[in-house]
This record gives C-alpha cells, sequence and structure tokens, in this order.
C-alpha cells in the first residue's frame, strides 16, 4: 500500500537546500535550511545562522553537508552556490544564539551542487562539489593524531576536463571502490585514489543538464550497479542497466522511469515504506531556472517509484499546480524525525520549506 504523508510548513522562505542534524547537542535533529536553524522537535523555533548572497530568485547556498570539520564534537556544514564560485563551511558556534562564522575552502568556480561520498575507504566522507565548468575534484578533511577535524582540506584532481552538469558516485567495476559518474561516462577508482591514474570509460552520455546526484545502485539485484540518472533541466527520468556480456564487455541499456515530467535534480536511493527495499525518491525541482526550463509550468511534485521486479512504479506523495503543491529544491534531506522509524522527508525550495512526515 502507498504511504501516507503528513504535510507541514516549516517556513515560507525560499531556500533550496537543507539538512538534518543535530546542531545543539541535545540528542534531538534539528533542520539547517538558508539563513536559519529550526529547533526540534517541533521545529518552531528559528535561530540566525547568518546572512547569504542573494542572486534573482536564487541563493548562493546549494548544499547543506553535515561534518564536524574543526574537530570541537560540534557539526558544521559545507555549502556553495553558483555565484560565488567557492566551497564553502559554515562553524557551529559554541553559543547556539549566536550567528555561525563563514570560511572558504576553496575558490572551485560554479558550484551546482555538493555532495560526499567515502572515496578511499576509511570511514570518512570527502567532499566534491558539482562544477560543471571545472575538474573533479575531491575535498578530504585534514585531521589530527586523534582523527578529529582540523579545519581544513586536502585537495585531489581526479579528471582535469570539465565535468559538466551532474554527478554520482558507487562501485560500478565491481571491486569496492567508490567510481565517479559524469553526464559523458564514469571514471573508474585506482587501487590508491590520491596517487594512481583513474581511467575514464566514454560508455554513455544522459541529459546534459543531469542530477545531482546520479545514483548508483543495484536495481534488478544481480549483483551488479546500475545508474538512475534524473533531467535536472528539461523532461526525463531514466535508469541504465549494466550489462556486461562472456567476454566481460560491458554496455548500457536505457530503460524509461518517468519521461512526463521536467526537473528532477535530486533524488535518493531510501526505504520510504518500511518494507527493507529502497525506493527511488524524487521530485520536481520548482522554477529550477526561473521559470525558463521546458515543463517548468506544469503540474508537479513529490514522488516515489518502487520497483516491482520489471518496472519502476510510481507512487504519488504530492501534486498539483503551483502553490497548492511543493517540489524538492536542490538538496532535499531524509531522516526520522518523530522516532517511529520512518524516513520523513524534509524537501526546501522556491516554494517553501515544508517537512513530510511518513506515518504509515
Amino acid at each position: 500500500m502507498p504511504v501516507k504523508f503528513r504535510k507541514r510548513l516549516i517556513a515560507d522562505l525560499t531556500y533550496e537546500s537543507a539538512g538534518v542534524f543535530d546542531v545543539n547537542g541535545d540528542g534531538i535533529p534539528d533542520i539547517v535550511c538558508g539563513e536559519y536553524w529550526y529547533e526540534g522537535p517541533d521545529f518552531k523555533k528559528a535561530h540566525k545562522i547568518g546572512a547569504i548572497r542573494q542572486e534573482g530568485e536564487y541563493f548562493d547556498d546549494f548544499s547543506t553537508v553535515a561534518m564536524d570539520i574543526n574537530g570541537n564534537g560540534r557539526l558544521d556544514y559545507i555549502t556553495g552556490g553558483w555565484w560565488g564560485n567557492t566551497l564553502r563551511w559554515r562553524e557551529n558556534p559554541e553559543d547556539p544564539t549566536q550567528e555561525w562564522p563563514e570560511h572558504v575552502i576553496a575558490e572551485v568556480g560554479n558550484v551546482e551542487t555538493t555532495r560526499a561520498w567515502d572515496v578511499d575507504g576509511d570511514g570518512q566522507l570527502e567532499i566534491v562539489p558539482n562544477t560543471p565548468g571545472a575538474p573533479l575534484r575531491v575535498f578530504k578533511l585534514k585531521t589530527d593524531a586523534n582523527g578529529r577535524g582540523t579545519g581544513e582540506f586536502a585537495m585531489h584532481v581526479l579528471r582535469e576536463e570539465a565535468q559538466g552538469h551532474g554527478l554520482g558516485a558507487g562501485d560500478i567495476a565491481g571491486n569496492g571502490r567508490v567510481d565517479f559518474v559524469l553526464n559523458k561516462g564514469w571514471l573508474e577508482a585506482p587501487a590508491d585514489p590520491w596517487k594512481d591514474k583513474w581511467i575514464w570509460h566514454p560508455d554513455f552520455e544522459v541529459f546534459w543538464s543531469a542530477s545531482v546526484p546520479m545514483l548508483v545502485v543495484d536495481v534488478t539485484g544481480n549483483g551488479k550497479n546500475d545508474i538512475i540518472v534524473g533531467a535536472g533541466h528539461e523532461y526525463g527520468l531514466i535508469w541504465l542497466e549494466q550489462c556486461i556480456d562472456g567476454n566481460g564487455n560491458r554496455a548500457w541499456k536505457k530503460h524509461n522511469i518517468d519521461p512526463y515530467l521536467s526537473q528532477y535534480h535530486d533524488m535518493q536511493w531510501v526505504d520510504i515504506d518500511g518494507d527493507g527495499q529502497c525506493e527511488l525518491l524524487t521530485g520536481k525541482r520548482y522554477r529550477a531556472h526561473c521559470g525558463n526550463d521546458p515543463g517548468s509550468t506544469d503540474d508537479y511534485g513529490i514522488y516515489y517509484f518502487k520497483w516491482d521486479g520489471e518496472h519502476f512504479v510510481k507512487q504519488i506523495i504530492c501534486h498539483g499546480s503551483a502553490r497548492e503543491t511543493t517540489g524538492l529544491g536542490i538538496h532535499f534531506a531524509t531522516a526520522d524525525l518523530t522516532g517511529n522509524g520512518r524516513l520523513d522527508i524534509v524537501a526546501p525550495g522556491k516554494d517553501g520549506l515544508y517537512v513530510f512526515y511518513n506515518e504509515d
């Protein structure tokens, strides 16, 4: 049976990125979005984080990746945006009533958004910005002798060519390493990701505006990871089936999931219905290019797609016209906010910040 959700408006503000983590150390998850963090469990009390550069309908804040960067036991977060050309982190202050200092990690060019993966398998996440016009770079947090963050990052360039729009990571080669997916192929990880050469495979080409992330998951359960890709600024949602013949040759077979909706910009592979199997959770990014994308004025919403063994079956969480429904921004979050064992959805966007409570 489809899951039932209860929708609640947290703030009628237009920031497009949100994260969920314990800001004040009370053991209760809080919501961080734009210039504010909202104190759990009811998220009614807002605390100011600090000013964010605004450019028309946008804010220069396209990710909320939580990490204890300076090793003091408090979770900070990493962001970046298209106009500031910088990857930055916000420092969680000792006094929760104070604003959060901002620190520049590096000048990286236009940041579409940022994600984090454990690239070298040491149990610590690395930071990877999608910078369409710049090289693929990974930022590794430097740590002290006790493994605590020092507030500084080491930069590693994995591929000099421009990334393009779209980024994903996961084990494609089947050797337990973390490979990267771009919109015109994939990059195979060597044994030592920081010293050895990465191998480029131009095996496929997907949407020019490929989603961030592109998901690397085993859709069919055959032991080979496939790729799920949304179109961030055009119509389309597809998956690429990894096929390997008896001689070890790899090919990719394209399957449509939903060709009828546009602006599938962010997505997660999570167990949203509590049956022990992961579903594809995604939705339309409302006014991704401020009304200038194909299908921008179509009805939209948030959905999950359940694999039935042969196809993805679409389940509607919400759907409708602007101001009646809501979508998912450039960086949404899932977390159990109520302690009922189900994942709730924190949905930021130009149509407001909402929580969808998973109640069934």
